[in-house]
């Protein structure tokens, strides 16, 4: 028998109309003679409005009891739908993720999966139910609550697949599938039928909301088949997996973008071996993601070094970087806010090493100027100001022929 997870995100159980429509596509996924385990994601906004009641009573909430609150946002869906189900005449139970045995490390807030002991799923699957389970949350080995951080159903959902040997895993939200880019920026964006692990790991790091990105490279690991679908349309979605048949002649399958981006330039750091070393050691010690970095040699043996951040963390950043001054021995800092990071991804960029000089000639085209920029096998990231992204995404879209107008298919 064929062993499905699906999992609902939180505007497909916003509401109680919604939660018995998700009943209803869970139920027909049953009736097709399948095992269903489903995970589920807290009601709408509401783990937001949990998140504001713990600021309004506390300026800095213990993180413990962050995680004790949060987690019961997927507990009140997963009971809900569970209830939605045995109202319609068909047996399930809800589990939260330390019943249906997610182990995960000591850290709240952002932790990791480090085990699944799937023998209660299982035996309730025996047994005939229908298994809902919390997204987001899991036990430490102190018996701790602890949370996935942001997107974590998505990763639940996927280690329960890859613990159950499951056939599939989909990702049931408001979305089709995965676009070229956002439809919402560009109306010509177009649905892919299929995306690579790797592809659609890049586009999801580099900004793409679909999918969390530990949760797909979840599934390349462990080689779970994903589907990402809509929750409303009852269309087929887009299939992750791991080899994937190029479209026609086209070396790049998305566009990813990201607003709120900040540079900023260390001047005058000592130009010694230790000194990247140095830099990046304080940085990541003190838990600040850099991005882009480029790195300027000066005649008089200084060197400056350029980096991006997410612009909410620019103010910790600063203050990092004034409080070691003395051990980093540089002269003086400066950022630039206001930008934004238009990235290409596609795994047909390997072969084909022309890409990034037409990205950049399509750039020049209209005026954009491009002020950092990143690269790998399969994705070439630039940093432009926030008022050109737009309309860099929309030149580079048309350029690398992904609209839907456009499209050659197999």
């Amino acid at each position: 028998m064929a062993l499905i997870v699906q999992k609902y995100g939180g505007t497909s159980v916003g509401s109680i109309e919604r939660i018995q429509n998700v009943a209803e596509r869970v139920i027909e996924t049953y009736k097709q003679g399948k095992e269903v385990v489903v995970v589920v994601s807290a009601m709408g906004k509401s783990t937001d409005q949990l998140i504001q009641m713990a600021n309004d009573i506390s300026e800095q909430p213990s993180k413990r009891e962050l995680d004790m609150l949060v987690s019961t946002g997927e507990q009140v869906s997963m009971s809900l739908l569970a209830m939605a189900l045995q109202q319609k005449g068909y047996e399930s139970v809800s589990l939260t993720g330390w019943q249906a045995g997610i182990k995960t490390e000591s850290v709240h807030g952002n932790a990791r999966i480090l085990d699944i002991d799937s023998r209660r799923i299982n035996g309730h699957l025996a047994t005939g139910k229908i298994v809902i389970v919390a997204g987001f949350q899991g036990i430490t080995e102190n018996e701790e609550i602890a949370t996935l951080g942001r997107g974590g159903s998505d990763t639940t959902a996927v280690a329960i697949a890859a613990s159950l040997n499951a056939d599939k895993c989909e990702i049931y939200t408001d979305v089709t599938g995965v676009f070229t880019t956002d439809p919402r920026v560009v109306k010509d964006a177009r649905k892919l039928e299929a995306i690579s692990y790797d592809e659609m790991l890049e586009l999801a790091n580099l900004g793409a909301g679909v999918l969390h990105p530990r949760s797909v490279e979840f599934a390349k690991n462990y080689n779970v088949t994903l589907e990402v679908r809509s929750s409303i349309e009852k269309e087929s979605g887009t299939r992750i997996e791991e080899e994937v048949a190029m479209e026609g002649n086209l070396m790049v399958r998305g566009i990813a973008f990201e607003d709120n981006v900040t540079k900023v330039t260390v001047y005058g750091l000592p130009d010694e071996m230790s000194t990247l070393s140095k830099l990046f050691t304080t940085l990541s010690d003190n838990q600040i993601n850099v991005d882009i970095i480029i790195q300027n040699t000066n005649g008089n043996q200084t060197t400056d070094i350029s980096f991006s951040v997410d612009s909410d963390i620019l103010q910790y950043t600063m203050d990092v970087l004034s409080k070691f001054k003395s051990e980093l021995r540089y002269e003086h800092i400066a950022y630039e806010e206001g930008l934004s990071k238009v990235s290409i991804v596609g795994s047909g960029m390997i072969s084909n090493p022309g890409v990034a000089a037409k990205m950049f000639d399509v750039l020049a085209e209209g005026q954009i100027k491009v002020k950092m920029v990143s690269t790998s096998e399969i994705k070439v990231s630039t940093i432009v100001d926030s008022g050109e992204m737009i309309s860099a995404i929309e030149c580079l879209h048309e350029a690398f022929e992904l609209d839907a107008r456009q499209a050659v298919t197999v």
